[in-house]
């Protein structure tokens, strides 16, 4: 029996990002695996990953593609090329034929996006949505719940940035074909082979890693959901009373403190996002240390009665540690999403609610975080 299977309030939830998740990756898995073989053969050309978004949940998928791919968590894993984007005007400015312009967000949100896509297309560059919008590639999740939407995206984009690397592993071009890239992957070199077996096992990869989330999804959420809906309850409480939300998170995690705001502001509810002011994060970190880029916001920010939301892969991160530390300093209610076993933040229960997701694989912790704070903002909305 599965863990979805025996929750109670939270059942649904679950069940229907499972049905979404088999009604689209094996349906797709076999362009996913040819697309992460074509983006390979643009980045062997020196191509360059354009991310583009307008509305604030888009920016924070395009803000997250742009980070794994120039920052891989992964080790062994080689910096790509990827630039975020917030408006049509730079990528008129910036695509050129060999680049691949990655488009987040539906049609409704405004006539910059196709505009977008039909001026990268124009250039030769390659295209990808994950709605109706002209793209070469159009990848659109099976669900009209806009946080389904966005998990299947941020999966399919995971999968994106972690194989397309295997096509640069066992599928080499001469040297002098590997254009900008050449210098950072000298294996290049190799000699060219079929690529439609690899694309067969990519495939299968793709599935494994599709399954592999769902079953993060349901051990994050556990077997009552009690730790989350106990986390619900306090943001219920906080709104009640006229507090906010403060979201942190470093990398990959920070971009998901970013969609974590952006969803409370648009159901109504205030939030800070800690990760937005390039400014005060870049100050802070030079004259005091990268530790104090967080809890220096919370003295700035938090007031007895708000709620601080860290997420973090590790439950290690310094930076989270001290803002946590300084929230309960300050009098704030404190939420964890963090992976692995917990780190230190669940180890020394470092916050109020923990909310842990058992793996040790960075992209699956993140998407199954994404179903939690999803999770966390629509159980919040105050009960009748």
């Amino acid at each position: 029996m599965s863990a979805a299977s025996k929750l109670t309030g939270l059942a649904p939830a679950i069940e229907a990002r499972r049905r979404a998740s088999e009604a689209f990756f094996p349906v797709e898995g076999e362009r996913i695996a040819q697309l992460c073989h074509q983006m390979s053969e643009r980045f062997v050309e020196g191509g360059r990953l354009l991310a583009f978004g307008v509305t604030a949940q888009a920016r924070s998928d395009m803000r997250h593609v742009a980070v794994e791919f120039v920052h891989p968590v992964i080790v062994g894993k080689r910096a790509l090329p990827a630039i975020g984007l917030t408006a049509a005007a730079d990528v008129l400015l910036l695509a050129e034929r060999s680049d691949m312009l990655m488009v987040f967000g539906e049609p409704d949100d405004g006539p910059e996006l196709r505009a977008a896509v039909d001026a990268a297309r124009r250039r030769g560059c390659l295209t990808v949505s994950f709605a109706s919008l002209g793209a070469e590639w159009t990848l659109e999740p099976p669900s009209h719940d806009p946080c389904i939407r966005q998990e299947l995206v941020e999966t399919t984009y995971h999968v994106l940035w972690e194989l397309v690397h295997v096509f640069f592993e066992h599928q080499g071009r001469h040297q002098q074909q590997a254009g900008a890239a050449g210098f950072l992957y000298p294996f290049l070199a190799e000699r060219s082979t079929d690529p439609g077996p690899l694309i067969a096992d990519v495939r299968e990869s793709v599935l494994l890693k599709a399954e592999e989330v769902q079953e993060l999804r349901e051990l994050t959420v556990g077997d009552d959901g009690g730790e989350l809906i106990a986390a619900t309850g306090t943001l219920r409480r906080a709104f009640a009373a006229g507090g906010r939300v403060l979201a942190l998170g470093n990398g990959g995690s920070a971009t998901d403190a970013m969609d974590l705001v952006a969803d409370l502001t648009a159901a109504g509810h205030p939030a800070i996002d800690l990760t937005a002011d390039s400014a005060i994060i870049t100050a802070v970190a030079n004259d005091i240390g990268p530790e104090a880029v967080f809890a220096r916001q919370v003295i700035a920010y938090g007031r007895p009665g708000d709620v601080l939301v860290a997420l973090s892969t590790s439950g290690n991160s310094p930076s989270m540690i001290d803002a946590l530390q300084e929230a309960r300093r300050r009098q704030l209610a404190t939420i964890a999403l963090v992976g692995y076993d917990g780190g230190r933040v669940g180890g020394e229960a470092l916050a109020d609610h923990v909310i842990v997701t058992p793996s040790q694989h960075i992209p699956r912790i993140q998407e199954a975080q994404a179903t939690a704070y999803h999770l966390l903002v629509e159980q919040a909305r105050p009960t009748r």
